[in-house]
């Protein structure tokens, strides 16, 4: 008798909570292919308006956080859940959370900054101080900012920690002047150096013609004179012309016999009887 009972209640389960629950799955299923696709629209929409495609993915990721809390809600009433006073427990857990978390709604905040004042966009070549990685911005998210570094690494770091620091944009202005400095001997020619370096740079093919590279005596050091140079190219080439300049002009002072300074230690022994 009590399996026939066992038996009946099960069934009666089944019948009232597995259709619900095939529908829940299924409305999920597509609900997050809808969202999927409302997100790409998105994306497509504001980019045709003219905003940059930081603007873009970071409205986008809000957008899609919205989106999804409201499925979820959706497919909570399929079960009977009063969605009202879900809606009120959320509201009151957020404000625990948020009162527990305020680190996570003051990255929220220096994201909107980030959104208002540009410092970078997506593209752009940065050093964000505190982080010793150089990196290409590859987004702009709600909680964090993503470079992607020369060697192909993404570092994350988070929006408050990318407004309470300096940011160094590399490649805003468009194009960037390499700063350069070589030391040479003090027996050496300084003019002779100086026309190596700007051959070395005519012959670079990322160098610019406009503004002029320029060479000058920066500094009379105890080893060595310095000769600074700070060659324009475009920011996409920086690393490029910085380490050909680097490598060539050290050939061509090997060629013409004009040697880099290095630190030398004299070593004095005394003999003692």
């Amino acid at each position: 008798m009590n399996i026939e009972i066992l038996y009946d209640k099960l069934t009666e389960l089944s019948a009232n909570y597995v259709p619900k629950i095939l529908l829940a799955l299924l409305t999920l299923f597509i609900g997050f292919w809808i969202i999927k696709k409302i997100i790409n629209l998105t994306k497509i929409g504001i980019q045709k308006t003219g905003v940059d495609e930081t603007l873009a993915k970071f409205i986008s990721s809000l957008v899609n956080i919205g989106l999804k809390v409201m499925l979820f809600l959706a497919v909570a009433g399929m079960f009977g859940v009063n969605t009202t006073s879900f809606i009120a427990i959320i509201s009151a857990l957020m404000v625990g959370v948020g009162m527990a978390m305020n680190g996570m709604l003051g990255h929220l905040v220096s994201g909107i900054m980030i959104m208002m004042f540009k410092p970078f966009k997506v593209g752009d070549l940065v050093k964000i101080g505190g982080h010793a990685t150089v990196g290409t911005v590859h987004a702009i998210n709600a909680f964090n900012t993503t470079l992607k570094t020369l060697d192909n690494q993404r570092v994350i770091i988070s929006n408050s920690n990318v407004t309470g620091n300096d940011i160094n944009n590399i490649s805003g202005q468009g194009t960037v002047g390499v700063e350069l400095t070589f030391g040479i001997g003090y027996s050496d020619n300084i003019q002779k150096a100086r026309e190596i370096i700007l051959a070395v740079g005519n012959n670079c093919p990322y160098i610019l013609d406009n503004p002029e590279q320029m060479v000058v005596v920066s500094e009379l050091g105890d080893s060595s004179v310095n000769l600074a140079t700070r060659p324009f190219c475009n920011s996409e080439h920086y690393w490029d012309t910085l380490y050909f300049m680097q490598e060539e002009v050290k050939l061509e002072f090997d060629k013409h016999g004009i040697g880099i300074p290095f630190p030398t230690m004299d070593v004095n022994l005394v003999k003692q009887n």
